[in-house]
């Protein structure tokens, strides 16, 4: 009886034994699995996380881009306004003092190293103390897919001169103008044969952005 007695409590001390470990594989199992899971969850939300901050700074990087490419755009038409209202009956010569260049001159496109579609003189810009400066010659070219102004020096051009190129506005693909005489009548080139206006009635602007925009502007002079 004792030996029965010392056999089941053996078996019942393995059974418990096998039990316990078993409880712990179960457990250490499960554990495991949670975190796998866990992992997964985290491995995804990152994901979403990633694509939406890549998402939110790509539009933020559109908005400042359309942003910036709008505000040069109004500079660029304010600065045309500006000197258009202020164009003056004011031939020059160029620099070889053998042709006079009339005051307002425009035309499709661009020959010399110091040409440009449209050139005219105007009255200067206001002096430090507000008083108006002397005239001057501008010009306005398209080259390389920026629009350039020019500005020279003198009217009247010795040999040599050249002008001043600032780059006004970027990433254009056309720079298209028109001029209105006074019949009505659209012209391509300024000025026109057997007419004596110094100046059209009004300049159409057409400006051809590389991201496809065609943005078109009336001036009055």
């Amino acid at each position: 009886m004792v030996f029965w007695s010392l056999a089941a409590q053996s078996k019942e001390k393995v059974t418990h034994q096998s039990n316990k470990c078993a409880n712990v594989y179960t457990i250490s199992g499960f554990t495991l699995l949670e975190l796998l899971v866990a992992i997964a969850i985290f491995s995804v939300m990152s994901v979403v996380a990633y694509r939406g901050l890549n998402a939110t700074l790509e539009t933020r990087a559109h908005l400042l881009d359309d942003n910036r490419k709008w505000r040069e755009l109004s500079l660029f038409f304010a600065q045309m306004k500006d000197s258009l209202t202020n164009v003056v009956n004011r031939p020059v010569r160029n620099n070889n003092n053998d042709l006079v260049l009339p005051a307002f001159a425009g035309k499709p496109e661009v020959i010399g190293e110091d040409d440009a579609q449209l050139v005219f003189t105007r009255i200067g810009l206001p002096g430090q103390l507000g008083s108006l400066g002397g005239l001057q010659r501008y010009g306005y070219r398209l080259r390389e897919h920026n629009i350039e102004q020019l500005v020279w020096p003198v009217l009247d051009q010795a040999p040599r001169t050249q002008p001043a190129v600032f780059q006004v506005l970027p990433h254009v693909t056309s720079f298209v103008m028109r001029y209105l005489d006074k019949q009505g009548k659209w012209q391509s080139k300024w000025p026109v044969l057997g007419q004596n206006d110094v100046a059209p009635q009004a300049v159409e602007i057409r400006v051809g952005l590389q991201s496809g925009e065609q943005i078109v502007r009336l001036f009055a002079l």
